[in-house]
C-alpha cells in the first residue's frame, strides 16, 4: 500500500512502468483563492453536504498544488468549478479559463447553472474555448431537467465537449442526485459526453448501466476503490467484469479529487491497481480514455 506521505515521488517510476508518458486527470479543482478557503472549511468540519468532512492532503498554496502535479506526471488537468446559486458561473468561468491560459497542463473549464443567460454564457464559453464544464447536482441542488438547461444540453451534445457530472449521493444524498435525473437528460440528449463522478459511488450499478447504454457517457475513478472509500462504500465484486470491459472500451477514465483528498495523490493509482485488471486497462484509464475524450 503506497500510503506514506514520501510515495508520490514514485508516480512517475509508476506511469513509466506502464510506458506511458504520464497521466491524464479529468477530476482536479482550482478555485479562486476565498472559494477555496470557503470549500476547506467545510471539509475540515464537515456539514449538512459533507458528513463528518475530512483531513485535506493537499491543503496548499496554488503555486505548490500546481508544482506536486507536474512532479506527479499530469500532463492535461482541469481547474473544475462548479456553481451552486445563481450569477456564479460567468465569474468563476472567467477566473478558470485565466487561470487555464497561465497554467502549463491546465484545460480550460467551466460551469453553469439554471437561470436566466445560461445559454449565452455556455455558448461563450465554448467560443472561448472551453474543453471541460463540470457541474454538481448535490451541491447545486438543482434539477438537471431544468427547463433552463435543455438548451445547454443540446449545445453541448452537439459540441462533444465533456461533461464532469457529480450525480451520485455522495458524500451525502442531497439535490436530485441518483442515475434518474440525468438519466432523463440522457434520454433527450443521448449523444451528451457525460463522464459520470466518483464511477456514481454508491449506486454502482445504476450509473454502470448508463455508461454501458450510451454511447459517450463515461465514469471517472474519482476517490474510487481508495480505503477511504472502500471502508463505507465498497465496490461490488460482481461489477468487476463490466469495470474492466468499461475501460477497454473507453468509458472509465482517472480522476482524483485533487487536492481535497485524505490521503496522497498515489493511493489512487494504487487502488486501481490492486484491482487486477491488467496494465492495458490501467493505460486505458490513466492516459488514452482522457486523451480520446479531450
Amino acid at each position: 500500500m503506497v500510503t506514506e506521505p514520501d510515495s508520490d515521488a514514485r508516480v512517475p517510476g509508476w506511469w513509466g512502468g506502464l510506458g506511458l508518458p504520464g497521466l491524464i486527470d479529468l477530476h482536479v479543482h482550482f478555485l479562486p483563492e476565498r472559494m477555496e478557503r470557503r470549500v476547506w472549511h467545510h471539509f475540515d468540519h464537515g456539514g449538512p453536504l459533507m458528513g463528518d468532512g475530512w483531513w485535506i492532503a493537499y491543503q496548499w498554496p496554488v503555486e505548490q498544488r500546481v508544482e506536486r502535479l507536474r512532479e506527479l506526471g499530469v500532463r492535461s488537468f482541469p481547474a473544475l468549478a462548479y456553481a451552486h446559486k445563481p450569477d456564479m458561473a460567468p465569474d468563476l468561468n472567467a477566473w478558470t479559463l485565466d487561470f487555464a491560459r497561465r497554467t502549463p497542463g491546465c484545460l480550460p473549464s467551466a460551469t453553469f447553472f439554471p437561470e436566466p443567460g445560461v445559454v449565452a454564457y455556455v455558448r461563450r464559453a465554448l467560443s472561448d474555448g472551453v474543453r471541460i464544464f463540470k457541474v454538481h447536482l448535490q451541491v447545486g441542488g438543482f434539477d438537471p431537467r431544468a427547463p433552463e438547461l435543455a438548451e445547454v444540453w443540446g449545445l453541448l451534445a452537439e459540441a462533444g465537449v465533456p461533461v464532469v457530472v457529480h450525480a451520485s449521493s455522495v458524500p451525502v444524498p442531497g439535490g436530485y442526485v441518483g442515475p434518474g435525473p440525468i438519466g432523463e437528460v440522457l434520454r433527450d440528449h443521448p449523444a451528451l459526453r457525460v463522464v459520470i463522478a466518483h464511477l456514481g459511488m454508491p449506486e454502482y450499478d445504476a450509473f454502470f448501466e448508463l455508461a454501458a447504454r450510451y454511447e459517450r457517457v463515461a465514469l471517472d475513478t474519482t476517490m474510487a476503490f481508495t480505503d477511504f472509500s472502500e471502508r463505507g462504500m465498497p465496490f461490488p465484486a460482481r461489477l468487476r467484469p463490466a469495470l474492466l470491459d468499461l475501460g477497454l472500451a473507453g468509458k472509465v477514465v482517472l480522476g482524483s479529487d485533487f487536492p481535497t483528498i485524505p490521503y496522497p495523490y498515489a493511493h489512487q493509482l494504487d487502488a486501481l491497481a490492486r484491482l487486477d485488471l491488467g496494465d492495458a486497462w490501467l493505460r486505458a484509464v490513466c492516459w488514452d480514455n482522457g486523451a480520446a475524450m479531450i
